[in-house]
């Protein structure tokens, strides 16, 4: 199938149908224990064994998208690790595993996440060096030959709308995901409402919510203000339930029924990418192909 061929099904699977991603990635890969000074996005280029399995596990459940392991591939994030020099690799590196996996059973979006720091006035990024880093990252997941980007789990309005004009400015579409509370805002006091607004007008193809601390059910809730929000197809990514601290650890209690409930609940919305997030198996996935693919 030619990129050509891939972004017109990719266009009408958003605007008629839905596609079902994938899972957890980072807390899979979190099961294989990390050498000291190691980051996840190293592992693409490095010990990339683990991120085919990963990427693999879930195809085989039945996710219709495979992102790429770049959640914390840009060089604001990578600089922690000494490694910002090797970001168009690492990148680049990511979605050619995805792609490996995924051949032409699913499409491959470019996973960009937060930098983990604060925008100036409030924190020490300036907000060109954010910029930069956004646009680095998300030149290196096009190059790559994303079919699409999904710029998730943040918090501040302000940064997202430099990821996702700066993924837009490379030309595949772009879904922007922020991470809500139990309060239905996000840690820095962002409404849905806001959000939708917002990110549509930095660009994005399509919006919603993924991770945070709510659960699957209270996501429902989130994804329905977007929805009298905005008119865009929605995305929608929980976690496996809210975190849960033990002393094992954090752990994610929804069993994947649940999970299959709430994804049904998102289709009914008109959520376009239905999938998991933090916590969410094969097993998890499996179970929401089973209920939105067996109609």
């Amino acid at each position: 199938m030619t990129a050509d061929s891939r972004a017109d099904q990719l266009d009408q699977r958003f605007r008629q149908d839905f596609l079902i991603g994938d899972g957890g990635m980072g807390t899979r890969l979190r099961a294989e224990p990390l050498r000291p000074g190691e980051s996840e996005e190293l592992l693409n280029v490095e010990r990339p064994g683990p991120v085919r399995a990963a990427h693999r596990a879930f195809l085989d459940a039945g996710s219709e998208v495979i992102q790429t392991n770049t959640f914390q591939g840009n060089a604001v994030s990578l600089a922690r690790r000494g490694l910002a020099e090797r970001t168009r690799e690492l990148n680049r590196a990511g979605v050619a595993l995805a792609r490996e996996v995924a051949g032409d059973r699913a499409f491959v979006a470019g996973t960009i996440g937060p930098t983990g720091a604060v925008l100036q006035p409030y924190g020490d990024l300036p907000e060109e060096a954010a910029r930069a880093a956004f646009s680095e990252q998300a030149q290196a997941l096009a190059e790559g030959g994303v079919d699409f980007f999904i710029v998730e789990t943040f918090t501040a309005i302000e940064e997202i709308r430099l990821a996702v004009a700066a993924a837009a400015d490379t030309g595949p579409p772009v879904a922007a995901s922020m991470a809500f509370d139990p309060s239905g805002r996000t840690a820095f006091g962002v409404s849905p409402q806001q959000a939708a607004e917002q990110l549509e007008a930095a660009g994005a193809t399509l919006v919603g919510a993924n991770c945070g601390t709510i659960s699957p059910s209270e996501m429902v809730d989130i994804l329905a203000l977007f929805r009298e929000a905005t008119s865009l197809p929605l995305l929608a990514q929980p976690n496996a339930g809210r975190p849960q601290q033990t002393a094992a650890g954090v752990t994610y209690p929804e069993p994947p029924e649940g999970l299959a409930d709430a994804a049904q609940r998102f289709r009914d919305l008109g959520a376009a990418v239905i999938g998991g997030c933090c916590g969410s198996t094969p097993d998890h996935i499996r179970a929401i192909v089973k209920r939105l693919r067996a109609e």
